[in-house]
């Protein structure tokens, strides 16, 4: 029996697309598909306790029901009508498009979005990917400073609206680690102070990164923290 897999939103950004997976018997069990999912993707591994499974186009509310050859399956990822918020540290997929909506308002006329990307080397050594650790509250709580401290800095500037996320867990080259989203009236404005709030994330929000190389792993030497002034 064959069964594909329907993905969407994130998760097909993750995997790069449906998924086929084949099964000896007649029929399995929902919970044996997410079974199978769950060993046969790491990727996708982090996202399937938040996800719904769908089949034929309805919920499945009981994950003992049989799924037979020609089931249309489909992966439901949380669904967009939740509030998202400015400061996010996440093991999730950044939504980039969507924290530039976000930041953006009447009176912009720039939007400066930076995305911090995985690379495949780092100070002469060759990298395969990046393991990202935080103090997750405190780590949002800076975010939400370094925010308020760009602003008092641009206070005599049409500074509008800004927005930071920071992924973590492991990602691969060429994933997204950092989204940093500011809006104002013009485009200088827009550029210095995304810049200046790319540097003062570096300097005081608690994220660590592990390198994993050829030729072993290291943690990433980092800065002593500059802490923002105040961080209520």
């Amino acid at each position: 029996m064959q069964i594909t897999v329907h993905l969407f939103a994130g998760l097909r950004d993750v995997m790069g697309g449906d998924l086929v997976e084949e099964f000896e018997a007649d029929t399995i069990a929902v919970t044996e598909l997410r079974e199978r999912l769950d060993t046969a993707h790491e990727k996708l591994r982090p996202y399937l306790s938040g996800v719904a499974i769908a089949v034929n186009e309805d919920y499945i509310l009981d994950e003992s029901e049989r799924l037979k050859d020609g089931d249309t399956v489909a992966l439901i990822p949380p669904i967009a009508g939740g509030e998202l918020p400015s400061f996010l540290v996440t093991d999730a997929v950044l939504e980039v498009r969507a924290l530039r909506d976000l930041v953006t308002t009447r009176a912009s006329g720039a939007v400066v979005v930076f995305e911090g990307v995985v690379r495949d080397h780092h100070e002469g050594r060759d990298v395969l990917r990046l393991e990202y650790e935080a103090y997750v509250p405190m780590a949002e709580k800076q975010l939400r400073a370094v925010a308020g401290e760009v602003q008092a800095d641009f206070a005599n500037r049409e500074v509008h609206e800004i927005a930071i996320h920071h992924r973590i867990g492991t990602l691969e080259i060429g994933d997204t680690s950092l989204v940093v989203a500011v809006s104002a009236a013009h485009r200088k404005d827009a550029f210095d102070a995304a810049l200046r709030a790319v540097d003062r994330v570096k300097e005081t929000v608690p994220v660590w990164k592990k390198e994993h190389g050829t030729d072993g792993t290291h943690w990433q030497e980092g800065v002593r923290p500059k802490p923002v002034s105040s961080a209520d």
